[in-house]
């Protein structure tokens, strides 16, 4: 098993290679304005950092979100690229399971919450029973709306610190930003238990299975054709 794993769903562009026992090699860089531009490159430095090409990577990862349009299709684009051209798997994993199963790495027990930054004044989050259980299906709403229902529970994430008075359990020890090496890790575990078959409905990503690579917004893009517009070239 060689896994190359990659997240384009939040201001982080990130990249590792996992072997199916540990991670090799991983890239990490935050900039919310150029997952275009850094993406593949990281992927040639991971690959070169651990003496493999992408001839030898047996299965694709990826998070499919949720996060704003731009940014998550340009994981998900080149994830799917990679495995049409090489013929292998594409696992789509979402974004905030691999901020849990980095949160449990850092040492968070319990149930807690992950909640990352969606912009508008709104966050995406989900509540977890444990770092590798979600407890259902993530969601973006307004802090000031799920405030009853996050007070006081640890929670990790940059949609947390975004909103203290609303996550009033937000932890800095746990991390801000999905890591690659953590949806490889989380995937290899799954793949090696036999949990690798697709979700077939929904985002909750199956018991212990994968999501398709497909993006998952939660909402309508920012850009929308106008409704009612004057056309202004000649019939």
């Amino acid at each position: 098993m060689l896994l190359l794993a990659l997240d384009t769903a939040t201001p982080a562009v990130t990249v590792a290679l996992h072997d199916g026992t540990r991670t090799l090699a991983a890239a990490d860089e935050v900039d919310a304005r150029r997952h275009g531009e850094l993406l593949l490159p990281a992927v040639d430095r991971v690959l070169a950092e651990a003496g493999a090409s992408l001839g030898d990577v047996t299965g694709i990862v990826v998070g499919v979100g949720p996060g704003p349009y731009t940014g998550l299709r340009v994981g998900l684009m080149t994830a799917t690229t990679f495995g049409a051209a090489r013929g292998i798997p594409v696992h789509g994993l979402c974004t905030l399971d691999g901020v849990a199963y980095a949160a449990g790495a850092a040492g968070v027990e319990g149930p807690f919450v992950v909640a990352t930054d969606a912009r508008r004044k709104e966050v995406y989050w989900a509540r977890y029973a444990d770092a590798r259980t979600r407890l259902g299906d993530p969601a973006v709403d307004r802090p000031a709306d799920i405030a009853e229902l996050v007070a006081g529970v640890p929670a990790a994430g940059m949609g947390a610190r975004l909103y203290p008075d609303t996550f009033t359990g937000v932890r800095d020890d746990l991390p801000e930003h999905v890591c690659a090496a953590a949806l490889a890790a989380l995937a290899a575990e799954r793949l090696g238990s036999g949990g690798g078959e697709e979700a077939d409905g929904g985002t909750a990503g199956g018991a212990g299975g994968f999501l398709p690579p497909l993006p998952l917004y939660l909402r309508r893009p920012d850009a929308r054709v106008p409704a009612n517009y004057k056309v202004v070239t000649p019939r």
